[in-house]
């Protein structure tokens, strides 16, 4: 009995041993780091997973829980900023055009018609993340576009046509309390200053913070606000719905500012962007008619001519430097316009759905296993989503064996340097050398990427925490002793 009983404790230590790491594999530093975060008390009720591969062999150097999933929050845009390069191209562009129907008289001027913005789900379209100080945006020069062709009259609308995507913005999965916040900004075929808007207030009143003017200036679209001043950072939360007329402002923001800004999600960036253009246009071309967009014509049930000719396009800026904005800000409505523009160009249409399907098939096609992935959609906000560290580490691996790996790689913060995760691992082997995508979402954490090691092997890793009885900066240190201890690896 005694020999069994030592037989069956030799078992069940070589079994949890192979939960860790790979036997011989690992280091003493990571094994240990490995060992500790197992057993610490504030993931008790929670769970976490590692996985760690050879970038070019895609052997396994250690992993624990590799099999679980779990929520992976914003490392989950390395799936679909990954398979957007990958199916369009590092140089693919968006075209927004500008089109008309009816006549154009180019004798006199004059458009007997209608103009249309037709947008093609570029996210960049006068984005503040390609502001240029004072010169003229490329947005604001589309009026001298028109002008320079000779027009000078529009008999029609200035209609915004968002119809390449669905007219749903949200994905399945998103929370009341995101979608009214710029981060969870949903969707729109004609996407226009990030779908964002910005409400003022003067909080010099503690006890009152009144709302003094939004930017820019929504028409038809109430803000009601029970927001204090009282704390000090932007604690308010916004309410509302896509399309709603109505929004509420709630929480807390610091005192004594005259001019408080909170970013908020815009309830129609279609018409916001028609209505920005007939404005520009109102100052040197003479319009009849009234900005619109299609979604308002159909609901209205006026006829939408698609009988339309192209006056001038707008080209974006290349794919590879789109998702370097995408992953080093973790923009989210950037990962799910990508996320759409996959489902309208590779799939079945401009639905979240039809991206999700779009990533999958990608990925699959290059051998990867991707059991134990949930996708509700592309950037990580839903907590519906879930990935293993095995799945996750495979597609970077099989990543860094495209053409396209290096344009990747530069989407990717840097350790100590940049992006989200400048503030970590400085003064370790890490910074500067580990490039990761980060994610965050309420009692979720990871960081997913690659490291160069000690002796100068690329590795792939992801490193997932969720449901920990800490804060989430606490975890966020523990997490970056295990980043650390993987790049000291020999």
């Amino acid at each position: 009995m005694k020999f069994m009983r030592n037989t069956l404790a030799k078992i069940i230590f070589v079994l949890l041993l192979s939960v860790f790491f790979i036997s011989g594999k690992v280091e003493t530093a990571l094994q240990n780091e490995i060992n500790e975060l197992s057993s610490d008390s504030v993931l008790v009720h929670g769970a976490w997973g590692l996985c760690v591969m050879t970038a070019d062999s895609g052997k396994l150097i250690a992993y624990h829980n590799m099999q679980q999933s779990l929520i992976p929050a914003s490392t989950l845009k390395i799936l679909t900023t990954g398979a957007a390069i990958g199916l369009l191209g590092p140089a693919f562009k968006y075209e927004t055009t500008i089109e008309y129907d009816g006549i154009y008289d180019s004798i006199n001027g004059i458009i007997k018609g209608n103009v249309y913005l037709h947008g093609a789900g570029d996210p960049t379209l006068n984005s503040f993340r390609y502001a240029t100080g004072d010169t003229i945006s490329l947005f604001e020069s589309l009026p001298f576009r028109l002008a320079w062709k000779g027009i000078k009259k529009i008999e029609g609308n200035i209609i915004g046509d968002a119809s390449c995507f669905a007219d749903n913005p949200i994905p399945d999965g998103w929370t009341w309390s995101d979608i009214g916040q710029y981060y969870g900004a949903g969707t729109c075929g004609l996407s226009y200053s990030d779908n964002s808007v910005s409400i003022y207030f003067n909080s010099n009143n503690e006890d009152s913070c009144n709302i003094t003017h939004t930017k820019p200036v929504l028409e038809g679209v109430t803000y009601k606000s029970d927001v204090t001043a009282n704390a000090q950072r932007d604690e308010a939360l916004v309410y509302g719905a896509p399309f709603g007329n109505i929004y509420y402002v709630h929480g807390y923001i610091p005192k004594g500012k005259k001019e408080f800004e909170v970013k908020a999600s815009h309830p129609d960036p279609a018409y916001q962007c028609a209505k920005d253009f007939y404005d520009l246009c109102g100052k040197m071309i003479s319009i009849v008619g009234k900005p619109t967009t299609v979604r308002r014509m159909e609901v209205l049930n006026e006829k939408v001519n698609k009988n339309r000719k192209i006056l001038s396009i707008i080209y974006s800026s290349p794919l590879s430097d789109i998702i370097v904005k995408t992953n080093i800000n973790s923009d989210n409505t950037y990962t799910e316009q990508l996320l759409r523009t996959l489902g309208n160009v590779k799939g079945s249409g401009g639905t979240t759905e039809a991206g999700i399907l779009v990533v999958k098939k990608y990925w699959k096609s290059l051998g990867v296993n991707l059991d134990g992935l949930y996708m509700t959609d592309g950037s990580g906000l839903s907590r519906s989503n879930g990935i293993t560290p095995l799945v996750q580490t495979t597609i970077l691996q099989k990543i860094s064996k495209q053409k396209w790996f290096p344009a990747f790689l530069k989407s990717l913060p840097v350790a100590g340097k940049s992006g989200t995760m400048s503030s970590l691992c400085v003064g370790s082997l890490a910074e500067n050398n580990m490039q990761a995508k980060t994610g965050y979402i309420n009692r979720a954490r990871g960081f997913a990427g690659y490291v160069k090691t000690k002796s100068g092997k690329l590795v792939c890793f992801s490193l997932l925490a969720n449901n920990y009885d800490c804060s989430a900066t606490v975890m966020k240190k523990k997490l970056e002793r295990i980043l650390v201890a993987i790049a000291n690896l020999n």
